[in-house]
């Protein structure tokens, strides 16, 4: 398999890139090695969509946060960190590591209630295949479900927002190399880390396409516009919007049952790709937050002795 770098795990972002002292710790130079790879890359892949992207950068944040775990067990780290427990700066970090485990717990609570909705979409469409196809309702409570997901993204990259304001508010003054490099590492991973659960909560509050019954002839020429822009411009569109799409297209009413069956196969295979691409997402998640646990929990025990 080809390996993948840093910089393509991710969507676009700004993160400084950094330069510790030229005698660093081996695990700070591995921390800041990692961090100056997830730079914004212009040339990225375009052939991946906006999920695997996001799922890419989950997956780089595990294996950041895993680097930064070593550098918090150094010694040296910590004795220094213990010896100014009491700076505002380091508050700031304690804090820090909470709201992201907490934004990290909240928004997978939001996938996975997306992963539910397109799972029983998925069965409502199965169990019509055989007799009489009525999907409205279906579609309703997924659009539904689509919209609460909006919603409580709406409110996560507001924090998320304020979250940002707050990183690197308090000064650092009188630090030794070593130390002063781990506050910026720290920092940086933050910065990436915001950037990330950006473009995911961006990713969810996709908007949503809710076709009304009393409209099918419009709905109709939208349908086919967007079937074209699938084909045409997949790659600009997101795994929610072609589901949007082919969901537009099999509530159109057509007399023709081969017609039908090609639009109920099309709208199975977009949800499968959805299916497949929260799934990554969720796991991302899941290690992520396994991950962040363990930060806090050695910060916290680095500044209770």
């Amino acid at each position: 398999m080809k390996r993948a770098t840093m910089a393509a795990f991710l969507p676009n972002y700004h993160v400084r890139s950094i330069s510790l002292p030229t005698r660093s710790h081996p695990s700070t130079v591995k921390v800041e090695e990692q961090l100056n790879k997830f730079k914004a890359c212009e040339g990225e892949d375009s052939s991946s969509s906006q999920a695997e992207k996001i799922s890419r950068g989950l997956t780089g944040l595990v294996e950041l946060y895993s680097s930064i775990e070593d550098l918090l067990n150094l010694p040296l780290t910590q004795q220094a960190l213990a010896h100014h427990q009491k700076e505002k700066w380091v508050t700031e970090l304690v804090d820090g590591s909470v709201r992201y485990l907490d934004l990290c717990s909240e928004t997978r609570d939001t996938v996975l209630l997306m992963k539910e909705s397109v799972s029983e979409l998925q069965s409502a469409i199965r169990r019509g295949k055989g007799g009489e196809f009525k999907i409205e309702g279906d579609v309703a409570g997924y659009n539904s479900c689509r919209k609460k997901t909006k919603k409580e993204s709406a409110k996560s990259i507001s924090s998320l927002t304020q979250m940002e304001k707050r990183l690197g508010a308090s000064l650092i003054l009188d630090l030794d190399q070593h130390l002063s490099a781990v506050v910026r590492v720290l920092r940086e991973a933050s910065l990436i880390i915001n950037s990330i659960f950006q473009q995911l909560l961006l990713f969810l509050s996709s908007p949503v396409m809710k076709p009304k019954p009393t409209k099918w002839p419009l709905v109709s020429k939208l349908a086919k516009k967007g079937v074209v822009m699938c084909e045409d411009q997949g790659k600009k569109m997101n795994e929610l919007e072609r589901v949007d799409v082919e969901l537009s297209n099999l509530l159109v009413q057509n007399p023709g049952k081969d017609s039908e069956a090609e639009k109920i196969q099309s709208a199975q295979n977009r949800l499968e790709d959805l299916e497949k691409s929260i799934e990554g997402i969720e796991n991302g998640l899941g290690f992520l937050f396994r991950r962040l646990i363990q930060t806090r929990v050695s910060l916290l025990n680095i500044l209770s002795h």
